[in-house]
């Protein structure tokens, strides 16, 4: 059975998200986890009163978000119809980064979804600061990081966007396999160039992904240089069969370049489709 972490800030945004990957997963047994962390600052101050004064806080805040969280999953019973799906909600009195980890290895989670939006509100930002830090700090699940705007769809397409200068093992394509063969969608894996012709190592990291792919559909696809990389894996976002964009999370490769790009820091990376980001296996 697959598990789902979906962490829900109680927004538009976090429904949007849970309601896609539960219709992703509509041929699948799945276990759908629904988790709001909520965490209270304490003020600092050390008398009696105000220590009273949080405690008290903190104890409406879990109950409040306990209340939503059933409430949601009350919901999700009601309108999801597949009987192979179940659903459990999670509150935790922690930050999300915190919570997320410890979720992911107490309930052995293969996938988290999350919703995303920019601090500024705008649609067409696709990742808030929030997604950003999850996707910084967490490497140990695969996540699926689903704009605000995004009318589900299946994916006819999944784009793995790669400098091949990265070596791919079973456990990272993994995720990656199982989600296209869900329904039965094609790789489309896409080299954006920054050299003239391939070395000899890429070619052979190359084959590697034949080798992976085996039994897919799957095609590849090399485009010219582009200084702003992340403008350049948003457009491929344009083609109306594109369902997702796929890429690793190397510590140093295509990815992290791409994630310190200014465009990044400021409002995160621009697509109307899910980005999903596979974990690096370091052994």
């Amino acid at each position: 059975m697959t598990r789902i972490l979906l962490p829900s800030d109680f927004s538009k945004n976090s429904r949007n998200a849970i309601e896609y990957a539960i219709y992703l997963f509509e041929k699948e047994p799945c276990t759908f986890y629904i988790l709001n962390a909520c965490q209270i600052s304490p003020s600092g101050l050390i008398s009696t009163i105000n220590k009273e004064r949080e405690t008290r806080l903190h104890e409406i805040t879990v109950q409040e978000s306990k209340a939503k969280v059933e409430k949601i999953v009350g919901q999700l019973k009601k309108s999801n119809k597949v009987a192979q799906h179940k659903l459990e909600g999670i509150t935790v009195s922690d930050s999300l980064i915190n919570a997320l980890a410890r979720n992911i290895i107490s309930k052995n989670v293969d996938f988290v979804f999350m919703g995303t939006q920019g601090a500024t509100g705008l649609k067409e930002i696709f990742m808030g600061s929030n997604t950003v830090s999850v996707i910084k700090n967490i490497n140990s699940c695969p996540i699926v990081a689903v704009p605000a705007i995004y009318d589900y769809d299946i994916p006819d397409v999944i784009v793995f966007a790669t400098d091949y200068r990265h070596m791919f093992k079973n456990a990272e394509l993994k995720p990656l396999i199982y989600l296209a063969k869900l329904w039965g969608s094609a790789i489309k894996v896409v080299h954006i160039a920054e050299e003239n012709e391939l070395e000899e190592e890429q070619k052979q990291l190359k084959k590697m992904l034949q080798n992976w792919f085996e039994g897919l559909h799957y095609s590849f696809e090399d485009l010219d240089y582009y200084p702003n990389i992340s403008l350049r894996i948003s457009q491929l976002a344009e083609d109306k069969n594109v369902g997702m964009i796929a890429m690793i999370n190397s510590k140093h490769g295509f990815f992290r370049r791409l994630m310190r790009e200014p465009v990044i820091k400021k409002v995160a990376f621009r697509t109307e489709v899910p980005f999903l980001v596979l974990p690096e296996k370091v052994k």
